[in-house]
């Protein structure tokens, strides 16, 4: 009976002890996790002060979107993950989740917007898994900017260029003889006429590979007017090769224009304008043999011109031609310049038309980019100075920026 007792008091004991071994466990099981949704109950401290306006100096379809960070968004420590930006619209009021920018972010540029449409946003901080609460913002809507503030160095200069050339129109207008500098290549065209004349020789006259909506197509075909009204008062025969059918049309036009002028209409022929291939180097080998077989005196090329434009000098130099050329391609103006007499360069080519038709509107606005380029030129050289030695903490450089 004894030894029945004794055993019934150790299980007891033992069955204590287990209960004792299972509570303890329990709780050291259970401690962290109770504590670490204790710690994700934390609250999240939202930003604030969210603005949203129209984006400036643009043409529209963007917002530009401003808060205040968040009292925990530090920034040595970034306590926060960033934050989660939802858009609305008055067509649909449902907010959205679209973009997320990083801590210590308070700025952000909603673009490709309807300028129809009026927006609205909210705001909250991440940190992990937990979220503040949503802050809002005012509606707004995109507009078209019609005037850029940051360009304003541009309307500056703008406004000095139209003036200039206004004030020179008008003194052109008036009598006021306006000072252009020669250009020999020009200069040389009568003499060059008129050689072809003594000899009995005709004159050939390039007016460019391209079509009429290259401008220096437009520029050569004003030069070939010059050299038409000359050859009619000299009756010397003409010879225009032409490369593309509008440009075949526009040079016939120039050409009888000229010789109308002249008072010599029966003079012109339409033969003088001559349809070549149309294709660059076909053309090329057209032109080279009309100069050897009819030997001009005189060869003007005037418009744009790439690599054949070797083959034309050297042969024209080889058919004993007094020549002139002009091109505003500078990797042509080598060959030009190695081959030809005379040779107008880069703008000469366009300030040709308004040298040799004295029109006040062409004066006025060739002089009027003179005294641009004089002023950025003399811009540049100033701002040098002040960047070399460090003057006006660059100051005037600014003046030139893009804000």
């Amino acid at each position: 009976m004894k030894n029945c007792s004794l055993k019934f008091k150790i299980d007891k004991i033992e069955k204590y002890f287990l209960l004792f071994v299972f509570f303890v466990c329990s709780a050291i099981l259970f401690h962290t996790p109770i504590q670490a949704q204790t710690d994700s109950l934390v609250e999240i401290a939202p930003p604030f002060d969210l603005k949203v306006k129209d984006t400036s100096n643009d043409g529209g379809g963007s917002l530009c979107l401003s808060w205040q960070l968040s009292p925990q968004d530090k920034e040595t420590i970034g306590d926060i993950d960033g934050y989660e930006i939802f858009r609305a619209s008055k067509s649909d009021t449902t907010f959205r989740l679209f973009a997320r920018v990083l801590d210590n972010s308070a700025s952000y540029m909603d673009a490709g917007l309807d300028n129809r449409e009026e927006y609205y946003y909210a705001v909250r901080t991440k940190k992990g898994s937990s979220y503040s609460e949503m802050v809002y913002s005012n509606r707004a809507r995109p507009q078209i900017n019609w005037f850029r503030t940051n360009r304003l160095n541009l309307l500056v200069l703008l406004l000095i260029f139209s003036a200039a050339v206004l004030l020179y129109i008008q003194s052109a207008k008036s009598g006021e003889g306006l000072f252009l500098r020669k250009l020999a290549g020009l200069e040389a065209v009568e003499e060059a006429v008129g050689r072809a004349t003594e000899m009995g020789k005709p004159v050939l006259f390039v007016p460019g590979i391209q079509e009429l909506d290259e401008i220096q197509t437009i520029a050569g075909l004003s030069i070939l007017g010059r050299v038409a009204r000359i050859t009619a008062q000299y009756d010397t025969p003409l010879v225009v090769p032409v490369l593309y059918p509008l440009a075949l049309a526009a040079a016939g036009e120039v050409v009888k224009g000229a010789y109308l002028d002249s008072g010599r209409p029966d003079s012109y022929k339409p033969e003088m304008i001559r349809y070549v291939a149309g294709e660059q180097f076909a053309y090329v080998a057209a032109v080279n043999g009309i100069m050897l077989r009819e030997k001009p005196a005189a060869c003007v090329y005037m418009g744009a011109f790439y690599a054949e434009s070797l083959l034309l000098a050297e042969t024209g130099f080889a058919a004993g031609a007094i020549q002139i050329s002009g091109t505003a391609n500078p990797e042509q103006l080598p060959f030009f310049i190695a081959a030809c007499d005379y040779t107008l360069m880069g703008e000469e080519l366009f300030a040709a038309s308004a040298y040799l038709s004295k029109e006040p509107l062409l004066l006025g606005s060739l002089k009027g980019q003179d005294l641009i380029k004089i002023l950025l030129v003399a811009c540049i050289i100033i701002g040098v100075f002040f960047e070399v030695f460090h003057v006006g903490n660059g100051f005037f450089t600014k003046l030139f920026l893009e804000q």
